[in-house]
């Protein structure tokens, strides 16, 4: 028997109290009666046997002493209690000693916690003392504790749970009134005149014994929970250190960014801890920064979090004007608390940033060099409570919708969600490291370089006479010069042999990256990306790759989007990264489509296989052109439209005049009464788009083509009256009538009434109504609801779009390859292969397919093998598997891609090897795709002896049950063949089918019953003529004759059988010569 708890300590007895005298006989005897009971001792006698003998009824008391009070005596209250076992078990007995000097109450209670809650009782017991006062009693409690905390998990106890500490607690309260008993424990336990506590020790869950249930199970219950009645879960092996991010990411300082979500812990340890410190944040972020310059806004993004609501929430750290950091939290009763360090950051040096928070303490430190020497270290306290739940919301690394990002690069970035760590005992280590270095010294040269042309531009310009009126600053200038070097390298490219003077012109390809002109670094990035007449590197394409993009050159932002979404060339696989590259050119996308200046044109899909599509390509003078042209004069209204649409977006080979589109909208609208005419021309006068705005004539033109039932009209209609009469009901009520009508464009605007809170009668704003809306729109073709469905995709905040980085990067990726710029290039190389300009159309080909637009890949491929020469002497990659292999990546790649992979797995290719597995899949991609040839592939691949696999077979919607035999999928695979075919005549799907119907009609004849016959009775005749040869043969050894008689006539007859044999075997010499014997 163990005793626990100190007490309150015993009742207190007077110093130097003397011995009490034994008691007198006689007069004597009353002195020792106790107070009230006067002089009678029969009573005091009939008292003491009470108080000894008597039991107290209806109470659990094994045991009571009895203290005969004495009036010079003091009493206090105390509760102490021993426990039998120290371990928790199914019921565990409690010793309770008390004391109480007035009617009392006395507490039990149990209290465990576990690893998810704290503080949960388990055990409450109460019982009241009014009697017995001033005396120590003592009371054994039997405890009995919850069966999931004291026993193994079984086919009852399904879940018992981890207790990491069990406390048993007891307080004596006095009573003041009948309703004592009914107050509540929290309240009780504040006004106790005496408490204890003592701690229990917790057995883990598999020490545990297992209950003696008293019920039988059925014996395949029993049997089954045997199986894993010994089996011990194991907790998932995770850390608390997460990677943010591993290859360097380029950041134009524009709004856009990567997005992070961290989910819950697996382990339960883990996620109970980072649960318990949620009010006590205690962790570290450690990233590498490479800053250009300082932030050019209030604020520029480098690290922080945003949380359900879309606030900011701990941490959020941001660069400054000046170069301080600007680090926030949010406190637990709401609001924010922000502070900025007394130290600025280096510029044009890689250093790492380590933020540590711990409570209310939060170390910033600076560390720079390749000993990670420490810069600067700053630590600041405060006294407020932080809100901290990384669960609740993302992270976001540079710019977002929210504020701008820091321009520069960001290096590796490593977050331990649960500990603070000191700058030494961070291992986040400078991964790329050759590439980090590259960047340093590819800033450290164009810093001389840019140097050098802005003091010759400066003498340039003070040495003309025609001085302009404010003078150009020095980025202004040296941009302009890096253009003019780049106008002068692609101009030698464009040569009819322009691919041979690719390494003399890269030197001021190199001038022009440094002059701040980036399409140059794009070129240099795709030409040793590819090898493409310079030795392939990749360290320097992936540097000069991301110095384009942190430039904000789209072409290099779509490469480097395109490389991490596919994971090739070096570049990591990583989707949240991917997307904030092609987020940001499709952010710009619908804003360079309404700009109508800059190299730009509409994206079309013309692939060079179509010959079709390639004879309706056309120019100013062309022939398609001019009957276009002449047909619009005439009053022809599709004519006309077709006309201002390839001229205002520079569309089917025609160079983009939007004056000249804009004269057509014009005259079509104004003489004709074709509703999309006139809508268009509307839409050029509200913007002002190479016209002079008239709001007057736009809205009666708008309203005369909505009359005319047009929904793009009844969809105008509303916008007109949301963005120039702020009248949001009436702009509902048009967008709501053309939504019906199918208009995605009135769905988007619908979708941003929720959104910003003005959709008439629906108080407040409404994110599940708008991103309902938003998808709707992008499912019709919407850019800006496509942008929107993306960013909801990558964070995951809206319970509609479940957090989906892949599908976020593939709609991204959708707008971003609808840019202008890009279309420019791609209009480029197919003007080139028109003309029989072979190098520029490889050229040019080459950086388009590069940013991952199928198209163009596909395109690069078929050139290749037009011009395999060309291909090998220039390119340093093996052009035609490289680029149809990148194609059937492609979520929109066409069959025929699919074929041509087939046959180069089929064959090899090269160095390729041959891979028949392969070739069955891109077959099969094919066949399900609509191609008759994938089809007419299986079957072939069949008859060679190759076993389609059943994943393909279900792949196809081939059941194998129903078709078990090579024979029965043949014919399945013949039969589609055929259906899929768009030959009207015989095709050779249907000579297939045939053949094989046939071939499958003469095996069932030759194994028919009719066979045998035939083969019977042709025995027979065999055998009888056989028979009749040999009697004949019989005859002929008769005795023989004489001379004389053999040169008699009647003597011919002797042998009648020889010479008709003889004859026979003569005729039948030639049909022997023509029927000879058939080859395999």
């Amino acid at each position: 028997m163990q005793r626990r708890g100190a007490g309150l300590g015993w009742p207190r007895r007077q110093q130097h109290q003397q011995q009490p005298p034994p008691p007198a006989v006689g007069s004597r005897a009353a002195a020792m009666v106790p107070p009230g009971l006067g002089g009678r001792p029969a009573c005091a006698l009939l008292l003491l046997c009470y108080l000894n003998f008597v039991p107290s009824w209806g109470r659990q008391t094994s045991l009571t002493t009895s203290v005969v009070p004495k009036a010079e005596q003091t009493y206090k209250d105390f509760i102490y209690f021993t426990v039998f076992e120290g371990s928790v078990r199914n019921v565990s007995a409690v010793s309770v000693e008390y004391l109480c000097s007035q009617p009392c109450v006395v507490n039990l209670e149990a209290v465990v916690s576990s690893e998810f809650r704290s503080s949960i009782p388990v055990y409450k017991k109460r019982w009241k003392n009014e009697k017995h006062l001033h005396t120590s009693r003592t009371q054994i409690v039997h405890v009995k504790f919850p069966s999931i905390m004291v026993y193994r998990d079984d086919y009852f106890i399904r879940h018992s749970i981890s207790v990491s500490a069990v406390i048993l607690r007891a307080w004596i309260t006095h009573t003041y009134g009948s309703a004592d008993l009914h107050v509540k424990w929290e309240a009780d336990l504040l006004h106790a005149v005496a408490r204890n506590y003592t701690l229990l020790k917790a057995v883990p869950p598999f020490e545990r014994p297992f209950k003696e249930h008293q019920v039988c199970l059925e014996w395949n219950a029993g049997y089954l929970w045997t199986l894993q009645a010994n089996r011990i879960p194991q907790c998932p092996l995770e850390n608390d250190a997460v990677t943010l991010l591993e290859f360097p990411y380029a950041s134009s300082g524009e709004n856009t960014g990567i997005v992070k979500k961290l989910p819950r812990f697996r382990n339960r340890e883990l996620e109970a801890t980072r649960r318990q410190r949620l009010d006590y944040p205690v962790f570290t972020v450690s990233l590498w920064l490479y800053l250009l310059h300082y932030c050019k806004a209030n604020l520029c993004g480098i690290l922080y979090f945003v949380d359900s609501n879309e606030m900011y929430g701990t941490p959020s750290v941001f660069l400054t004007e000046e170069g301080h950091l600007h680090i926030q939290m949010h406190l637990i009763k709401g609001e924010d608390l922000a502070v900025k360090t007394k130290f600025t950051l280096p510029l044009k040096e890689w250093f790492r940033l380590d933020i540590s928070f711990s409570g209310g303490q939060i170390t910033v430190t600076t560390s720079t060099g390749r000993d990670l020497k420490s810069h600067h270290n700053q630590t600041i306290s405060f006294r407020e409570d932080f809100h901290y739940n990384d669960t609740a919301g993302y992270f976001i690394l540079g710019g977002s919708r929210y504020v701008a990002g820091a321009e520069g690069f960001f290096g590796p970035v490593k977050y331990y969600r649960l500990r603070s760590l000191p700058p030494e005992q961070i291992f986040n280590p400078l991964l790329e490291e050759q590439l980090a270095e590259q960047i340093t010294l590819y800033h450290e040269r164009c810093a001389e370089v840019r140097d050098i042309v802005f003091g010759y531009a400066s003498i340039v310009q003070l040495g003309d006479q025609r001085q302009e009126a404010s003078p150009r600053s020095q980025n202004e200038c040296v941009l302009e010069i890096g253009g003019r070097l780049f106008e002068k390298a692609v101009k030698r490219l464009s040569g009819v042999d322009g691919l041979q003077y690719v390494s003399s012109v890269v030197p001021l390809l190199m001038d022009s990256s440094c002059c701040g002109h980036h399409k140059a670094s794009y070129y240099l990035a795709v030409f040793y990306e590819t090898g493409l007449s310079v030795p392939r590197d990749r360290l320097q394409g992936m540097l000069y790759s991301l110095v384009g993009g942190q430039g904000s050159e789209r072409l290099s932002s779509m490469n480097l989007g395109y490389k991490h979404y596919q994971g090739i060339d070096g570049y990591p696989l990583d989707w949240e990264l991917s997307y904030a590259y092609y987020s940001n050119i499709a952010t710009k996308t619908p804003l360079d489509q309404h700009t109508l200046q800059g190299d730009q044109a509409y994206v079309e899909t013309i692939r060079l296989k179509d010959d079709e599509i390639l004879k309706v390509q056309t120019k100013e003078d062309g022939d398609v052109f001019m009957w276009l042209k002449h047909e619009a004069t005439r009053g022809n209204a599709a004519a006309q439209q077709r006309l201002a649409q390839m001229l205002f977006w520079g569309q089917q080979g025609v160079a983009k005049n939007p004056e000249a589109a804009i004269e057509w909208y014009a005259k079509g609208a104004l003489e004709t009464e074709d509703p999309a005419l006139i809508y268009d021309y509307a839409i050029v006068l509200f913007k002002g788009q190479g016209v002079k705005k008239n709001r007057r004539l736009a809205l009666e033109l708008m309203k005369k083509a909505a009359s005319k039932g047009l929904h793009q009209a009844v969809n105008g209609l509303g916008w007109y009256y949301h963005k120039f009469k702020k009248n949001y009901a009436k702009a509902a009520k048009y967008w709501l009538r053309a939504e019906e009508m199918g208009n995605p464009d009135a769905s988007y605007n619908l979708g941003v009434l929720y959104l910003d809170g003005i959709f008439p009668g629906v108080p407040g704003r409404n994110q599940t109504l708008a991103g309902e809306y938003f998808h709707k729109a992008a499912q019709g073709g919407h850019i800006e609801g496509t942008l929107w469905c993306s960013l909801y995709y990558i964070t995951g905040n809206l319970e509609t779009f479940p957090r989906d980085p892949e599908k976020a990067v593939v709609w991204a990726k959708h707008v971003a390859e609808k840019n202008g710029y890009l279309g420019h290039v791609i209009r480029k190389g197919l003007n080139a292969y028109l003309e029989g300009s072979w190098h520029e159309a490889l050229l040019y080909y080459v950086l388009a397919a590069e940013t991952g637009i199928e198209v163009s890949q596909t395109n690069l491929a078929h050139i290749c093998e037009e011009r395999p020469d060309l291909a090998r002497r220039y390119l340093g990659v093996n052009c035609v598997w490289r680029y149809y292999n990148l194609s059937v990546f492609q979520i929109d790649a066409p069959s025929f891609a699919y074929l041509k992979m087939g046959d180069l797995y089929y064959y090899g290719h090269q160095n390729q090897s041959q891979d028949l597995e392969l070739s069955v899949q891109m077959y099969a991609q094919a066949a399900l795709d609509g191609d008759s040839q994938g089809f007419f592939n299986l079957a072939l691949l069949i008859e060679e002896g190759a076993i389609i696999p059943h994943h393909i077979l279900d792949f196809l919607e081939i059941d194998p049950g129903l078709h078990a035999s090579n024979i029965s999928i043949l014919r399945e695979l013949y039969e589609r063949c055929w259906s899929h075919s768009s030959e009207e005549s015989l095709s050779p799907c249907s000579l297939a089918w045939l053949y094989l119907h046939l071939r499958l009609l003469w095996g069932a004849v030759l194994h028919s019953a009719l066979v045998y016959f035939l083969g019977t009775f042709v025995l027979s005749v065999l055998i009888a003529w056989t028979v009749q040869c040999f009697q004949s043969v019989s005859a002929s050894r008769s005795p023989p004759v004489t001379a004389q008689a053999s040169a008699d006539p009647p003597s011919s007859t002797a042998s009648p059988a020889v010479t008709p044999a003889t004859d026979a075997s003569r005729q039948n010499q030639p049909s022997v010569a023509n029927n000879p014997e058939p080859r395999g």
